[in-house]
């Protein structure tokens, strides 16, 4: 049986940042949600605004898949098992509701180091706020060309 979007939303945000605490999985959830209903770019295109399309848009979450460096990925959203605040944070973003710091933010990525750099690749991405260990973006205007 497929999972619900609702289900594969609180899958995804314990298995990016289910370490991160409310604030974290809130910061991921209002990425992926704005990523749903972004109005140009990339994810307009690709994701339609629906949250399946943009979780398992290739190479973007590496918690959607079951391999990656063509090696399995024991951490992925079908091996997670999600309590009640993820459901509780995917209900959240779902109904609309967002981190208030991100903004727009359409990238998070960890840099494993205490400096978040100003740009996300392509210069498509300006860095907008650092929540626990993750670095978010908001899009630029060259964004709109993707």
């Amino acid at each position: 049986m497929p999972f619900s979007d609702r289900e594969l939303l609180a899958r995804l945000i314990q298995c990016e940042a289910g370490g991160e605490g409310d604030t974290g999985m809130q910061a991921v959830a209002s990425v992926i949600m704005n990523r749903v209903y972004a109005p140009d770019g990339e994810y307009a295109r690709v994701g339609k605004q629906n949250i399946r399309n943009i979780i398992f848009q290739p190479g973007q979450f590496e918690c959607a898949t079951d391999y990656y460096n063509n090696r399995y990925n024991p951490q992925n959203i079908y091996n997670m098992n999600p309590e009640q605040i993820h459901y509780d944070i995917a209900d959240w973003a779902i109904a609309g509701n967002r981190l208030s710091p991100l903004g727009t933010a359409l990238w998070f990525f960890n840099p494993f180091s205490p400096e978040c750099r100003e740009n996300f690749p392509s210069g498509v991405g300006t860095f907008a706020v650092r929540v626990g260990e993750h670095c978010f973006y908001n899009p630029t205007e060259a964004y709109s060309d993707t």
